[in-house]
């Protein structure tokens, strides 16, 4: 599914991102989340430029509760890196669309 980002659900989570075969990056979001806004198209962009070498995904953490939770994800927009199952990297805040890139091509 290149092009774009995967709605990431309490239900999927652990197939879509945990099992995947691929790095993933997880924007953790929500509707009222100013910062958020600024974050979400640089997120869409990069499931285009990376969407057949990574899993690029949302998950709104008003909706999921359960793995915003698991995580710790006390501050949004908060995106986290995943590999083999593990987090590698976490960024917190709004970060620009190279310091996200750089750390996806890390993952690689």
């Amino acid at each position: 599914m290149a092009g774009s980002t995967v709605e990431i659900t309490d239900a999927n989570f652990q197939s879509m991102i945990l099992e995947a075969d691929k790095p993933a990056l997880v924007d953790f979001w929500a509707q009222w989340c100013g910062p958020c806004r600024i974050v979400g198209p640089i997120v869409e962009e990069l499931a285009q430029t990376y969407g057949d070498k990574a899993v690029i995904g949302k998950l709104d953490v008003d909706s999921n509760r359960e793995t915003a939770t698991t995580y710790g994800i006390q501050a949004i927009p908060t995106l986290l890196l995943i590999k083999g199952g593990e987090v590698v990297d976490k960024i917190v805040g709004a970060a620009d669309k190279k310091t996200i890139a750089s750390k996806l091509d890390a993952l690689l």
